[in-house]
């Protein structure tokens, strides 16, 4: 076979030494122009990854022309992800950046772009589309100062700016209602920055301050709407304008009526990318850190512990706020590891008796000071952590070892930090890595679990087998009912949880609790401890009553629990729930992925017998146990059950 045109995108080729390579915008033209860009489309990733940020939305323009139907059918493993965007204004200049976002985190963007000025009835609009597949992941209702400003007479006074403001922020309100109470998915709204075209055309200060206030309360009524239903999701503009992103150009916002500038765009639709990555369920975890030059400055092989840069001076202050900003972070759940060249003693030596270190021993998870590869490294926090290198983000100084773990892990985002330790924060922040829509009690407790599970693992070495094991665990397992604040915990265990997720269904929080509230069906929640500690929740069951038969319609359990007995003590509760309710029989729901097919005979094992697909879904495999011979929870365990509601 001949092939013609440029050569196939090569992601692991080297790219000369330099951390950002514009020529790969370059290497995108040339596929496009050669017509292979669906077929090379899994080498994107790799090429936004190297690509300046402010050639995105060039990239992401080429992007949008791709042939999605063909790539699809190319790569089938490629998520597709449907986007509606409505908005005040014209909203299609948006498609590019969020192209690209979506495309530098592996997905494949479906825009449904809504014609100028149409928002209000798209989010009125009742229907929702009859097929799930085909229902937009999440929608984009971008507003901007027009949304005020269009109601507002000339001349005008501020008054008229609040009166404006009051009577399109209530609209808002209605609407958001609306489209939430149709049960149309998750809804992203934004602030709108106040332009200085508009206050500037008060010549008073009095009244500028006064239009201030006015708009801040209009904006601070959009973010209250995110505190009153948990399917929105406000973006608020102002950290990026506060950066110097310009809110507004004349020219396009007088034209073509696009009343965002594209740099604002272009920050909005990075924010969205990581958006929608958690809404997928796919946040990373793990952040993982060089130390000399990036938790410190100098090289503490030569330095020395009181020699490095740290806490002293305005570089060793800058340091220290450095690390101060990742204690925030791992105050909330995310995963601190080191991999470093160095000697361990030493690192040891400095995270337990320098006085000016934030981050000590105990804020890791794992901490690898070695002289091997840094990729090795992160292949062995992993391994001992339990997570996939893609929950990884990799800090470091240098542009050899960033190239490296970037070439070799390619699923691992790579934060390269310079000589500057300023620079450090707003390098690191750039992107929202760790953005989750909503933070659990699981997620605060993340690290200390981690760091739990090491025991267990050194209390399962010295067991004399792994029946001692489990005997030794004094496991409890409780079976219940969720309360209002776990349904976000039960909406991520869907979004995150891929082996033992049996029947997959991806699950946003009004969902669950659409299930919680249905009279024919019910959610259980499975909590886990032992003598080592509280697991927290780690498993969701969701039944639904048809007739004298209880459907599980959908299992998940997390990965930290497997193999101890609690699936099948949760199974075990669930049959003797049924019984008692006088079902006649069980049917279980089993819809096989590359992804749990560990677990395909889950069922199978515990007394179900195969009947045939579901009449709705030929993909799901169904299961019926006829609740004869109903098999004890494993002795090991203690097992709680409460399946009613309080």
């Amino acid at each position: 076979m001949t092939t013609t045109g440029p050569a196939p995108a090569d992601p692991a080729a080297p790219t000369g030494g330099g951390w950002q390579d514009p020529g790969a915008l370059r290497t995108l033209r040339e596929l496009y122009a050669a017509g292979r860009l669906e077929a090379e489309y899994p080498c994107v990733q790799a090429l936004l990854a190297r690509l300046p940020q402010d050639r995105r939305t060039a990239a992401g323009q080429l992007l949008a022309r791709v042939d999605r139907a063909e790539a699809v059918l190319r790569h089938p493993d490629v998520p597709v992800v449907t986007v509606a965007v409505t908005g005040q204004s014209t909203v299609a200049p948006l498609v590019a950046p969020l192209t690209a976002e979506l495309a530098r985190h592996g997905l494949l963007l479906d825009p449904r772009v809504s014609p100028y000025g149409s928002y209000l009835s798209d989010l009125l609009e009742p229907a929702v589309a009859p097929d799930p597949d085909h229902r937009p992941r999440l929608t984009l209702c971008l507003l901007d100062a027009q949304t005020v400003f269009e109601e507002v007479p000339l001349p005008w006074r501020v008054e008229d700016v609040e009166g404006a403001a009051r009577d399109r922020l209530a609209l808002l309100a209605g609407a958001v209602r609306a489209h939430q109470d149709a049960g149309r998915g998750p809804l992203a709204l934004n602030t709108v920055p106040l332009l200085h075209r508009h206050a500037r055309q008060l010549v008073d200060l009095r009244s500028r301050a006064r239009l201030g206030a006015v708009w801040r309360e209009f904006n601070s009524g959009l973010l209250a709407l995110a505190e009153e239903h948990p399917g929105v999701f406000v973006v608020d503009l102002d950290p990026l304008v506060g950066q110097g992103v310009p809110a507004y150009e004349p020219r396009t916002g007088l034209y073509a009526k696009a009343r965002l500038a594209e740099p604002l765009l272009a920050g909005y639709a990075r924010d969205i990318g990581h958006l929608v990555l958690g809404l997928l369920g796919r946040t990373r975890k793990c952040l993982v850190l060089d130390l000399d030059g990036t938790l410190w400055g100098g090289v503490l092989g030569e330095d020395g512990v009181d020699g490095i840069e740290l806490g002293g001076g305005l570089r060793g202050e800058a340091f220290v706020e450095f690390q101060r900003v990742l204690a925030q972070l791992g105050s909330q759940g995310v995963l601190l590891a080191v991999s470093s060249k160095n000697d361990a003693d030493r690192v040891r030596e400095v995270l337990r008796e320098h006085p000016s270190m934030v981050l000590r021993e105990d804020a890791f998870v794992r901490i690898n000071a070695n002289w091997e590869a840094k990729h090795g490294n992160l292949l062995d926090i992993a391994e001992r952590v339990g997570i996939g290198p893609d929950s990884f983000v990799f800090v470091d100084d240098s542009t050899f070892e960033c190239g490296l773990v970037r070439e070799r892990l390619p699923g691992v985002a790579v934060v390269r930090v310079d000589e500057e330790p300023a620079l450090h924060v707003p390098a690191l922040l750039a992107d929202g890595w760790f953005d989750l829509p909503a933070l659990t009690d699981e997620d605060r407790e993340r690290a200390g679990r981690y760091r739990t599970e090491a025991r267990r693992r050194e209390f399962r070495e010295d067991a004399g087998s792994y029946q001692d094991y489990l005997n030794g665990l004094g496991i409890e397992v409780t079976v219940r009912p969720p309360g209002p604040a776990e349904l976000s915990r039960v909406s991520q265990l869907t979004l995150r949880t891929n082996q033992f997720h049996l029947a997959p269904q991806r699950l946003q929080v009004p969902q669950v609790h659409a299930w919680t509230r249905s009279p024919d069906r019910q959610v259980l929640v499975v909590g886990a401890a032992d003598r080592f500690g509280d697991h927290g929740l780690v498993g969701a069951v969701f039944l639904r009553r048809s007739g004298d038969e209880l459907h599980i319609d959908n299992y998940v359990l997390s990965c930290r629990v497997f193999s101890r007995g609690v699936e099948s003590a949760c199974l075990a509760a669930v049959l003797r729930h049924a019984v008692a309710r006088g079902a006649r029989a069980v049917l279980a729901h089993h819809r096989p992925t590359p992804r749990n097919a560990a677990f395909a005979s889950f069922y199978l094992d515990h007394g179900f017998l195969p009947t045939g697909t579901a009449p709705d879904d030929p993909a799901t495999v169904v299961f019926r146990h006829s609740l004869r011979d109903l098999a004890p929870a494993p002795a090991h365990l203690r097992l709680h059950t409460a399946f009613e509601e309080n």
